[in-house]
């Protein structure tokens, strides 16, 4: 029996005040983005504003024909008038974590929809191999039977600063990966399945895109990797138009910053002075340029913005920049995305405004935290729910701990708890009488019996759990899977031990059809 719940994501740690208003109070935010994503006029409304010439359509079609292979999507996207639904992510070891899959999945749905609605649309996955940032996608989080955490890495050899997606992994830890995954009914099928996309010496974003196609095929889903040489054609009158825009650009992304905190919110990306829009691509580095006095320096040069200008082609954009230029390249109705990159997007907004004069809708991926039957089951018989494992594994083993208590025990410290209580103020309301502070005295001292018995009373609950070794192998065993070293089980782990656990196709079709794009919240779904 399958079932789900929803959790709003204000109920979620570390998620930001301005996702949850982009979630639940779309007014307060409405300022700083160009579509209500919660309107389903908003699509039909961006489509509109997409002027999208045959010219570009059919290079892209040509670049995507050569990486892709011929597919319906393409064949589709080919027409005039087809419109692409975008997501996107770093090239992460083994897909990253399991969000990864869930932004796929809704970019899907979406697209799927807006084709039933009268908006034809495809699904299109922007891979971030430009990011230079290896210790990001050098390792991943898996988990076996017991749901403990296990952490896989590799060592990624390059010159500083090299795109990620170029990066090549000499020794994948695919037996790491099988060993962990041995316990489970399709532990071997996904590990085959990562092995054949990750063969030794294989990049990250070729294997990254590898595992994700095996893993979603027949979705439809179009790759883009923008250190293809005609993607980088594409891009680049956009990236020459923000070089030649840089100064009242970088003005305005300053001024959005102070928008956002005068609204109560703050900037995801820090801009300042230096802070420049592009990279540059020089021979195997992403070398990090830094506006200085109309110029950009980079470690050991400096260039003019004509002689960036001359480079487009090599350019990179920086993190608020690359959504503009992603949506340049192609014809975006709808761009799906997690909290960070939607809050940031409010800041990109700006760069959209001046250098395409559109932007597409912004919508949330659908959230998922997975529950096997026996975690559900536990749940249930310690009377906890999952925001309790929001506390840190220590404070569900005190929630679990107080449940283990004798109920005689816990009746007698309650008992104790109202006798001491009535005392002490009926002392207290004597010595008022005689000495007020002598009654304020009183008070504290009460305050310190309640806590010492109290204290005393979560001694008792612990040492109950401590004499309870299934209890206390239960109370791991279900925060390593919820809440995983106090983080977000779709933030930490990567999808593959579910798919070993539940299987792939059956995993991947009921998280397919969770996908509820009505929906603002965190699903809570128990498999």
């Amino acid at each position: 029996m399958m079932e789900s719940a929803c959790l709003r994501h204000t109920e979620i740690p570390h998620n930001s005040a301005l996702f949850a208003d982009f979630q639940y109070h779309f007014d307060k935010v409405a300022p700083f983005y160009a579509h209500n994503p919660h309107d389903s006029r908003s699509y039909a409304a961006a489509a509109k504003q997409i002027a999208y010439s045959d010219d570009r359509r059919g290079a892209l079609v040509a670049a995507l024909r050569a990486s892709n292979g011929e597919s319906a999507s393409l064949n589709l996207l080919a027409r005039p008038g087809t419109l692409a639904v975008v997501t996107g992510q770093q090239v992460g070891l083994f897909s990253g974590p399991a969000y990864t899959i869930y932004k796929a999945l809704t970019a899907v749905r979406l697209a799927a929809q807006l084709s039933e609605q009268g908006i034809p649309a495809v699904p299109m996955f922007w891979l971030a191999t430009e990011d230079h940032d290896v210790a990001e996608v050098s390792h991943a989080f898996v988990f076996g039977p017991d749901h403990r955490p296990i952490q896989l890495s590799v060592s990624a050899d390059g010159a500083p600063e090299r795109p990620v997606g170029a990066i090549p992994i000499a020794a994948p830890p695919v037996d790491r990966l099988r060993e962990a995954l041995a316990g489970f009914p399709h532990g071997e099928e996904v590990a085959e399945m990562a092995g054949a996309a990750y063969p030794a010496g294989a990049t990250f974003g070729r294997a990254f895109r590898a595992l994700l196609e095996r893993l979603l095929a027949g979705r439809g889903l179009l790759f883009v990797d923008p250190l293809d040489e005609s993607v980088r054609r594409l891009a680049a009158p956009l990236l020459q138009e923000a070089v030649r825009q840089d100064e009242s650009l970088h003005a305005k992304l300053i001024e959005r910053g102070k928008a956002l905190e005068a609204a109560g919110y703050h900037a995801q990306v820090h801009v300042e002075a230096k802070t420049s829009l592009v990279f540059l691509l020089d021979g195997e580095r992403r070398a990090t340029l830094r506006r200085q006095n109309g110029e950009y320096a980079a470690k050991e040069k400096k260039y003019s913005a004509a002689e960036l200008i001359d480079r487009a082609e090599q350019l990179s954009p920086n993190a608020l920049l690359r959504p503009v230029v992603q949506d340049y390249v192609l014809p975006t109705v709808a761009y799906v995305g997690g909290p960070a990159e939607l809050a940031y997007m409010a800041q990109s907004q700006v760069l959209y405004r001046e250098l395409l004069s559109r932007m597409p809708v912004m919508v949330s991926r659908s959230g998922f935290t997975l529950l096997d039957a026996r975690t559900a089951k536990l749940m249930e018989r310690y009377g906890l729910t999952v925001p309790g494992f929001f506390r840190g594994e220590d404070g569900v083993r005190d929630a679990v701990a107080q449940k283990l208590v004798p109920p005689a025990l816990t009746q007698e410290f309650s008992e104790v708890r109202r006798t001491v209580s009535h005392s002490v103020e009926r002392l207290r309301d004597d010595l008022a009488a005689f000495d007020a502070t002598l009654a304020a005295a009183a008070n504290k001292s009460l305050a310190k019996i309640t806590y010492q018995l109290s204290k005393m009373e979560r001694k008792a609950a612990r040492e109950t759990l401590n004499r309870n070794q299934r209890a206390d192998a239960d109370t791991s065993y279900m925060s390593g899977l919820i809440f995983p070293d106090k983080h977000l089980q779709e933030r930490y782990y990567s999808i593959l031990p579910f798919l070993a656990q539940h299987g792939v196709s059956d995993l991947i079709d009921t998280l397919y059809q969770h996908v509820r794009l009505e929906c603002p919240d965190h699903q809570v779904l128990v498999i």
